[in-house]
C-alpha cells in the first residue's frame, strides 16, 4: 500500500497503473468497481470484508472515508494490489469542502464499461438512489441490521426508499429461510393457514420474512419476540398442524412437520463477506425484494 498525502483523482489512477506494474500485472481481469462509504472507525473491519469477496469478484475497491466537512479541502488515499485482493484498492480519506462533493473525486476512479456497486456497511442514506455516489452505482447495498441510529426505523426507510438495484443484507440473510421454507411446503401440499416468526427483538431480517410470507401465502404472519440469536423459529400453521423450522443456537435448525419425525437443519448464520459476495453476484433488480420493500412498507402504514 502506497501512501498518497494531500492528493487527487488523477494521481490515485497513475498509482493504480505503477502498482499494477510492482506487481507484474499490467492487465487484471477485474468485473467491477466496488464503493465502500464507511466511517473511519469501521473502515478495517469493512475492507477485510470485501477482501474476502473479492476472491470470488475480482474488483478495484475504493472505500470512501467522509470526514468534516468544514475547512479546506484534502484527499488522503492509500493505493495498492494483491496482498490478498482479488483486484485493487483505494482507501480514500475526505476532508473539508470536499466531503460535499465526493463524487467528483470518485468518478474518474471507476472502472471504464464496467458496472459499479456501492455498499454502505452501517449508516446509509435515508434513499440510496438519490444520494451522489449511490447514484454513480447500479447496485446499492445497504445493512440495516448494522446502523447506529435509528435502529427500529431502518429497513422501514430503506423499503420507502426503495429503488430498481436497492437491496438491504438483511435481505440476504434471509436466502437459507427462503429456501427451506419453500422446500417444506413442496414436500408438504398444505395450505398454510397463518403463522408466526420468532426473532430478537431487533431483527431486519425477520419484519422482511413476515412481509414475504404474508406476500406469497396470501395469510396473516406473526411476529414475535425470541432471546435469538437472530431468527428462532419460523411456524406455517395447516390444518393437520404445524411446519416448523426452529433454531435456537444460529448454526442448527429443527425441522418439524405432521406425521413425520423431526429431523436437523444446517442452517448457520452467515457473515457479512458472504452476505456481500452474494449480493455481488447479480447486479440487476431483484423483482422479490422490491415486492417484499412495497408489502413492509404497506403493513407499516396500515398499522
Amino acid at each position: 500500500m502506497i501512501e498518497l498525502v494531500d492528493t487527487t483523482s488523477s494521481k490515485i489512477a497513475a498509482e493504480f497503473v505503477n502498482a499494477r506494474k510492482r506487481a507484474g500485472s499490467p492487465a487484471m481481469g477485474m468485473v467491477m468497481t466496488l464503493l465502500i462509504v464507511v466511517p473511519d472507525e469501521d473502515a478495517e473491519k469493512a475492507m477485510e470484508a470485501a477482501q474476502r469477496a473479492s476472491r470470488e469478484h475480482p474488483s478495484r475497491v475504493l472505500g470512501v472515508i467522509l470526514g468534516d466537512a468544514r475547512g479546506k479541502g484534502r484527499v488522503n488515499a492509500q493505493v495498492g494490489s494483491g496482498g490478498g485482493w482479488g483486484g485493487e484498492i483505494a482507501l480514500i480519506r475526505l476532508k473539508g469542502e470536499v466531503v460535499k462533493h465526493a463524487e467528483s473525486v470518485v468518478l474518474p476512479l471507476l472502472l471504464p464499461d464496467s458496472p459499479v456497486a456501492i455498499w454502505w456497511p452501517t449508516d446509509p442514506p435515508a434513499d440510496p438512489a438519490a444520494d451522489p455516489l449511490g447514484a454513480l452505482a447500479r447496485r446499492r447495498i445497504t445493512d440495516s441490521a448494522a446502523v447506529g441510529r435509528a435502529r427500529s426505523r431502518a429497513i422501514f426507510t430503506q423499503c420507502a426508499a426503495y429503488a430498481a438495484g436497492n437491496t438491504d443484507l438483511s435481505w440476504t440473510r434471509l436466502t437459507p429461510w427462503r429456501a427451506l421454507l419453500a422446500a417444506a411446503l413442496d414436500q408438504h401440499q398444505l395450505r398454510v393457514t397463518g403463522g408466526c416468526v420468532a426473532a430478537e427483538r431487533f431483527s431486519p431480517s425477520a419484519e422482511l420474512l413476515v412481509a414475504w410470507l404474508s406476500w406469497r401465502l396470501k395469510v396473516p404472519f406473526e411476529r414475535t419476540v425470541s432471546e435469538g440469536p437472530g431468527i428462532t423459529e419460523v411456524r406455517m400453521d395447516t390444518r393437520e398442524g404445524p411446519i416448523a423450522i426452529s433454531r435456537a443456537d444460529g448454526r442448527l435448525a429443527t425441522f418439524s412437520s405432521p406425521g413425520r419425525p423431526d429431523r436437523p437443519v444446517a442452517l448457520k448464520r452467515r457473515e457479512v463477506p458472504s452476505l456481500l459476495a452474494e449480493e455481488l453476484r447479480r447486479l440487476d433488480e431483484d423483482d422479490t425484494y422490491a415486492a417484499v420493500a412495497k408489502q413492509l412498507v404497506k403493513k407499516k402504514v396500515g398499522t
